[in-house]
């Protein structure tokens, strides 16, 4: 028989309803991170000895973040439907600790955007500095290729490599730089997305855990 009746028997449903979005998102986040970590474009462009792996750290976070939390929103499924105190409290520490891990590692985005830019800039400038050497000359090929771009000033037209490149083309720093940013600003969406969806979840999981409690109390 449901400990819960009426308007918790009500929030018991929504609970359950809202872990079921809940480990749909984390899905949703894990296909993200793969398709970032796998991205054609993205993979050429940080392979090759020295290649900066900070974006890929991020991505990582991401990945592990998704997996946590398609297992956590099963047993809030589980919690809600056996009314379960227990699961439900665990549930509850749960998305606070994947909450506060998040928001570290918002941070930690926040803080490092720039220097993700710069690590993949400079990997670029050094490759197209040292055009002798057949390894650098194809990462700095790739980079032409995947960006439609050529050089990292307009001076560097005149470099070997961008010979045959017009006039108009857009330098290879300001092309990177516009490229992570918008990688970086997905992975930032999915965030606040997940942070908003983990709030309603706590407040769902602590009302019916509280109405269970006190049903107990009453019998």
């Amino acid at each position: 028989m449901s400990k819960v009746q009426g308007g918790m028997r009500c929030v018991k449903y929504l609970l359950f309803v809202f872990n079921f979005i809940f480990w749909l998102s984390g899905l949703l986040v894990l296909a993200v991170g793969l398709w970032l970590r796998f991205d054609p474009e993205t993979v050429e462009l940080l392979t090759g000895a020295g290649a900066p792996d900070t974006f890929f750290i991020a991505v990582y976070i991401l990945l592990g973040a998704g997996g946590l939390m398609m297992i956590v929103g099963f047993f809030g499924c589980f919690g809600a439907v056996r009314e379960s105190q227990c699961l439900l409290a665990s549930f509850f520490a749960c998305l606070l600790i994947i909450f506060g891990a998040e928001i570290a590692a918002g941070v930690f985005g926040f803080i490092n955007k720039e220097q993700i830019v710069e690590e993949v800039q400079k990997f670029y400038s050094s490759s197209i500095a040292d055009a002798a050497n057949s390894n650098s000359t194809a990462i700095a090929v790739i980079y032409h290729r995947t960006l439609n771009c050529c050089g990292g000033s307009t001076s560097d037209l005149s470099n070997e490599l961008c010979a045959d490149t017009p006039r108009d083309t857009q330098d290879c720093l300001s092309a990177i730089t516009d490229f992570f940013n918008e990688k970086l600003h997905i992975i930032g969406y999915i965030g606040i997305g997940i942070a908003g969806v983990m709030i309603i979840g706590m407040i769902f999981s602590m009302v019916l855990c509280c109405a269970i409690r006190n049903s107990r109390e009453v019998i």
